[in-house]
Parts: structure tokens; C-alpha cells; sequence
């Protein structure tokens, strides 16, 4: 049984994972990724929080999941020195947090703390690195339910494990047609390497099972293995710009500091990661700024746009507008001169007009499953999404109840 996986991003990651766990070890898995450079979208640069309790009843369990997972990882793996993971105090400065889940506040271009609940007000813990002259933000979750991730580390770290395991990459490589039995089950899938000498160019791999987790290109790569099929994945693009900072208020974690196991900066010396939620009326967004302990960055995002995907996410386009305002929310939250921008960014996310990601097998395409459309939840749902999926490809119960994430 070999299994081939479209994308080699968070999702695509996860599942070879947690395949690797399940399957025999007469099982072979393969990733395909046609970017030449890895994590180039939403894995690599997306904010890296992962939450809880914050999603709708259709995520719900698939969020708890997830959140564990994460937790269980980084126990076990040395997450909180090898991807930054720690506990992170949810606030909200100058917003009046909602409480209703199903609100579309992406697409409204308000705030995702609208999906949870606040817990607190005026507590004492503030960021350090927040300008004076803002008060003291609102608490939305102390830590117990909210965490951070450096999303382009973890996704390494994944990678690596599979590796180990024997799962395959192929990249920079397409996949460009399917072949099935006189049964009519999968059996082959046709890659394109772009990379490589003639001789090794195209070729033909065994594929019994196939997962479409190609992030905000997976519409384009199941019409393309499925020309004649007349079902459209419904998952577009919505682009995100993003900074990232460094400011002389939040130095990286100084080596000298012993690390508590826990990953709980409550427990131990390390100072308490944030993630801070706000609206911007000048700019009319709504940033969401997070700290990262293990790199000492600043993470500032929010401003979304509809921009066109490219073929290969390393062709991105920067706008040099949407950098301008973030860079200007910035002076106005952490105070002007008080910070460096070290990268800028722009990612693309699946979204879905549900608003709910897609996560299950694809109807009248036997042995082919679809994980897209995760929207600015892809880190915080991928450890939870890749093992259900994993568990779905070998014919198990999933861990968490995703029957209203189907086609």
C-alpha cells in the first residue's frame, strides 16, 4: 500500500506523521511539493497561535484534539526549545470581545478573539513590549487554552521525523495524472520532477491512496488528476501580509535560563508569551500581534486581502501598502523606534465559504481525501486534522468527530 500525499506544508506534514504511526511497515508514504522552497505560504509564515475552545460546534472536537496533540508533541519531542512551544495569555486591548463562534470574523475583517470568551478583565499581566500609553488589555485565556508555535520550526521538525520513518519528498515535483485499475482503484500517480536530470523528469508512482492537502492549491491539483470529474473544491485563497519584529523590550530567551519542561513560562524564569488582539480604526483592520520565545520575535498580522494566487507560492508579490500600514500599527502599539522589522510577509490561506475546513474522502473518487481550507486556523488544527486523516486513510475510527467537515 503506498500513500501519496499532495503538499508537504503543515497538513500534508501531519498526516505523513501520524501515518508513519499507523501503517505497516509494508506501507510506503510519499509527499509531493511542486514549491521549490519549503513552507514558503501559511505554514512557514503564518502566527503560529493554536487555541482550544475558540471554534464553532462543526470544529469543535477536531480543535480540542489538535490542542493536545500540540501539547503531547512538545512534551514528548522538546517543543518548547526545538519550535518555540509554550503556553501564551490570550488578550484583547480596546475590544469588546464576542461570544458567538459562528461569526464569520475573518471575512468581516474583525477580530478572531471574537470566538472566545473573556475570562478577565484588567488582570495584571500586560506585554512587555505594549507601549506605555495603552492600557492594560483584557484577558481572554490565561494560557490554560492557548498556546505558540514558531509554525515554520514545527513544520521541520514534522518533516524530519517523517524522513526518519522512510516517508519520501519529492520536491520541487508536480503531480500531473492518475491511473487506476481494471477494479477502478487508484494505482499509479504521474510526477513531474523540476528539477532534475531527463532521464529522471517523469515518472510513475505506485499510489493506492492519495491525500489532497495542497493548502489554497488543492482546487487547482484535483482538476488536474480529475479532469473529468464534475465536483469543484470549494477552497479559495485569501492572502495575509505579516512582519516580523524585534524589539529591545523582547530579547530572545537567554541561554544561562534553565527550560521547565512543562513549557509553562509560569513555572520557570522565562518570560510570559502573548498574543494580543486589537483594532486599528486608521488602518480599519484588526492586527493580532504574538510574541515567540524561541526566537524572540514579535509576530504582527491581520491585514487580509484578495489577491491572485500564484502558481508556486515563492512567486508571491508583496504589497508594499499593506507593509507600509502594518508598519505603521506597529509604531502606534509598540511606540515609534522601539522595534526592527526583520522579514515581510505574505502567505495565502485555504478558506472556505463555510467557514469550516474540509477534512474527508472525496465522493465518487475511491481511495482520494481532501484536508484543505483551514483557514487562519492551519497551525492550531493541523496535529488534529493529520491524525484523523491518517486514521480515515487506514480505515479507522477518527480520534475526533469531523463528520460535518466532509464534501
Amino acid at each position: 500500500m503506498t500513500t501519496v500525499i499532495i503538499g508537504a506544508g503543515i497538513i500534508g506534514t501531519s498526516t505523513a506523521y501520524y501515518l508513519s504511526q499507523l501503517g505497516t511497515e509494508a506501507s510506503k508514504i510519499v509527499l509531493v511539493e511542486s514549491s521549490p522552497e519549503l513552507f514558503a505560504s501559511a505554514s512557514g509564515y503564518a502566527a503560529g497561535f493554536v487555541a482550544r475552545d475558540w471554534f464553532s460546534q462543526g470544529t469543535a472536537s477536531l480543535g480540542r484534539l489538535s490542542f493536545d496533540l500540540h501539547k503531547e508533541l512538545a512534551k514528548e519531542n522538546d517543543g518548547y526549545e526545538k519550535w518555540g512551544y509554550s503556553q501564551s495569555t490570550a488578550t484583547s486591548l480596546a475590544e469588546t470581545v464576542g461570544v458567538d463562534g459562528e461569526e464569520d470574523w475573518l471575512g468581516e475583517g474583525t477580530s478572531r478573539a471574537k470566538a472566545a470568551k473573556r475570562i478577565a478583565e484588567n488582570d495584571d499581566t500586560r506585554p512587555v513590549w505594549l507601549a506605555p500609553r495603552h492600557g492594560r488589555p483584557d484577558i481572554i485565556d490565561k494560557g490554560d487554552g492557548t498556546a505558540q508555535v514558531d509554525p515554520y520550526q514545527l513544520c521541520h521538525f514534522l518533516l524530519s521525523e517523517c524522513k526518519k520513518r522512510g516517508v519520501e519528498l519529492y520536491q520541487p515535483a508536480q503531480a500531473t495524472g492518475v491511473t487506476r485499475d481494471s477494479s477502478g482503484a487508484l494505482s499509479s500517480i504521474h510526477i513531474v520532477h523540476e528539477e532534475s536530470s531527463d532521464a529522471f523528469k517523469n515518472s510513475d508512482v505506485p499510489c493506492t491512496r492519495l491525500v489532497l492537502a495542497a493548502g489554497a492549491w488543492t482546487p487547482q491539483v484535483f482538476s488536474t488528476l480529475f479532469p473529468a470529474s464534475k465536483l469543484e473544491i470549494p477552497v479559495s485563497s485569501l492572502a495575509g501580509h505579516s512582519l516580523l519584529l524585534r524589539s529591545p523590550h523582547w530579547p530572545p530567551p537567554s541561554a544561562d535560563i534553565d527550560v521547565d519542561s512543562s513549557s509553562d513560562p509560569r513555572k520557570s524564569r522565562k518570560p510570559p508569551c502573548h498574543a494580543l488582539f486589537t483594532s486599528d480604526p486608521i488602518g480599519q483592520y484588526a492586527p493580532e500581534l504574538f510574541t515567540r520565545l524561541s526566537s524572540g520575535h514579535i509576530y504582527i498580522a491581520g491585514l487580509n486581502g484578495q489577491y491572485p494566487l500564484p502558481k508556486l507560492a515563492t512567486e508571491r508579490v508583496i504589497d508594499p501598502e499593506a507593509i507600509k500600514t502594518l508598519k505603521e500599527t506597529s509604531e502606534r502599539l509598540l511606540g515609534k523606534g522601539e522595534f526592527e522589522v526583520e522579514r515581510e510577509s505574505l502567505c495565502f490561506r485555504p478558506v472556505t465559504r463555510k467557514g469550516l475546513p474540509i477534512v474527508g474522502p472525496v465522493r465518487n473518487e475511491e481511495g482520494v481525501w481532501v484536508a484543505a481550507g483551514h483557514g487562519p486556523w492551519g497551525i492550531s488544527l493541523s496535529l488534529g486534522t493529520g491524525k484523523c486523516v491518517a486514521e480515515m486513510v487506514e480505515g479507522k475510527e477518527t480520534s475526533a468527530d469531523v463528520r460535518k467537515l466532509g464534501l
